[in-house]
């Protein structure tokens, strides 16, 4: 699976927790142009009454998936300093990017008697998001880049657009720095279209028990714990559709399950993700077998559920 050109394009778009506005203005223009080609049109929803999140609805849904659009990264403080946004692993190697009012800025980071330093060679506008400049390597049937937490999740639902007939697709803010968005977008999908069934297209990561190349993951719990009931009809499912995928026990991490959880709504979810290395760098990595079995199934997931 050779990466395609809209992979590319939204691996190459900044987006920090906070500042989502340039990967939400590509996502709807892309929508706004690709749409009438796909096999049902969908409703749109998004603009200031939805801040940077998208509402993409779909036939009669009864099922919604949400991706989250922002990635970890950095905002300027003042004397140099930089303030983490999420959990990026600081390499002083990697180049930070971003601009300010005054231009643009390429940069590292140092960690000095435990607070984070730029050396770029001007003071930069307080306030400014950061992130890992893009380098994407393809090796062997892997992908390397930075965001792919979550761009992949995202590249998957907007694949998942071009044959779904029934459902609703949510591209989401703020999940790298503790959620925000969810809250609101949950209300709105439950008391609008009584929607009970979610799936989270999100990226996990490599460990003991979860490797490459064996199939996408499906996540029986990590910090939080979805429905058992719930859970063991979606393993029914994927039993049946043939699409390799391994299991994931977890005690920590998170994702926008876990506001589902939270919600006052009788909302189920459940992760479904493709896994990586080297989470929250600038050189993430995923195997393109374990995408396509997340495209794959996501389609079948969302048309028998």
């Amino acid at each position: 699976m050779p990466m395609d050109i809209l992979l590319k394009e939204i691996l190459s778009i900044q987006g920090v927790s906070g500042d989502e506005a340039k990967i939400c203005r590509f996502l709807v223009e892309y929508v706004l142009q690709r749409s009438s080609s796909w096999k049902v049109t969908p409703k749109l929803y998004f603009g200031e009454k939805f801040h940077e999140n998208i509402v993409l609805v779909f036939g009669k849904p009864r099922t919604v998936a949400f991706a989250h659009m922002d990635t970890v990264g950095f905002t300027v403080r003042y004397e140099n300093q930089l303030v983490p946004v999420g959990g990026p692993e600081l390499d002083e190697s990697a180049f930070l990017i971003g601009e300010d009012a005054q231009g643009i800025i390429r940069c590292k980071a140092e960690l000095r008697d435990g607070n984070i330093f730029h050396d770029f060679p001007r003071a930069i506008q307080r306030g400014t998001s950061l992130s890992f400049e893009q380098h994407i390597y393809e090796d062997d049937g892997f992908i390397e880049a930075a965001y792919l937490d979550n761009r992949i999740g995202v590249y998957n639902l907007l694949k998942l657009c071009e044959t779904l007939e029934d459902g609703i697709i949510v591209f989401s803010t703020y999940e790298e720095h503790g959620g925000g968005a969810m809250p609101f977008l949950i209300k709105f999908i439950y008391e609008n279209w009584g929607i009970r069934q979610a799936l989270i297209s999100d990226v996990t990561w490599v460990t003991d028990g979860v490797g490459f190349n064996k199939g996408v993951v499906v996540s029986m719990r990590d910090r939080y714990i979805p429905r058992k009931v719930y859970l063991n009809r979606i393993l029914e499912l994927a039993d049946k559709s043939g699409i390799p995928y391994q299991l994931e026990v977890e005690a920590h991490g998170s994702s926008d399950g876990r506001e589902i959880q939270l919600s006052p709504y009788p909302m189920d979810w459940c992760f479904i993700g493709a896994p990586e290395e080297n989470a929250h760098s600038h050189r993430e990595k995923v195997a393109y077998f374990d995408l396509e079995c997340m495209i794959k199934m996501y389609q079948y997931l969302m048309c028998n559920l």
